[in-house]
């Protein structure tokens, strides 16, 4: 399996692992009302969607990187 695909398959992972921990924290808070404060599903939105963001935007600089790493390793293989 190629770099690429590799990172894909683990950035799919990882994304779905976050978005576990998202609805499992939102969950928490409709059942726990009176243990949380009452902008407990905003900020929960915004750091989650904010760290899921930014983790899906170094994602796709990691993809053009290992891209260019399977190109190299394809054309190292052909020169010999």
């Amino acid at each position: 399996m190629s770099k690429r695909g590799r990172l894909a398959l683990a950035m799919v992972i990882v994304e779905a692992a976050w978005a576990g921990l998202w609805w499992n924290l939102i969950r928490y808070g409709m059942d726990n009302p009176d243990r949380v404060t009452a902008d407990f599903q905003q900020v929960i939105g915004q750091t989650m969607g904010t760290a899921m963001g930014a983790l899906l935007g170094l994602g796709v600089l990691l993809y053009f990187v290992a891209a260019r790493s399977d190109r190299k390793a394809i054309e190292g293989r052909s020169r010999r």
